[in-house]
């Protein structure tokens, strides 16, 4: 018997023996949510657990500016363009599993014309 019903994937019981011990990686912390990136290569994140959202230079991993949520924002933003002037909304609602304080927050922010 397989585990999902299909011969191609291990069986049931098959435990590894076999550790090696890996030295740690340096991967910041877990991320709930996902990314948005504009025409000008910039992201916009929010998905970490200390309620900020972050805009990143998508060439080169510098991060370009930062601001504190007033809770936690574990999602994916979105942008829209209103009169050719664009913007970043992100829902600041907080996540009880990931321990950051709960709101129920929209939050909006006007990006520079050079985005």
């Amino acid at each position: 018997m397989s585990l999902f019903g299909n011969n191609d994937l291990a069986p049931l019981g098959i435990v590894c023996l076999n550790l090696v011990e890996l030295p740690p990686l340096k991967i910041g912390v877990p991320g709930l949510g996902g990314a948005i990136s504009t025409a000008g290569n910039v992201m916009f994140v929010a998905a970490s657990q200390d309620n900020y959202i972050r805009a990143f230079n998508v060439t080169n991993g510098k991060m370009l500016w930062e601001a504190r949520l007033p809770a936690g924002g574990q999602a994916t933003p979105m942008t829209y363009s209103i009169g050719g002037k664009q913007y970043v909304v992100i829902m600041a609602g907080g996540h009880g599993s990931f321990g950051t304080k709960m709101g129920d927050s929209l939050v909006a922010y006007g990006l520079p014309d050079n985005l």
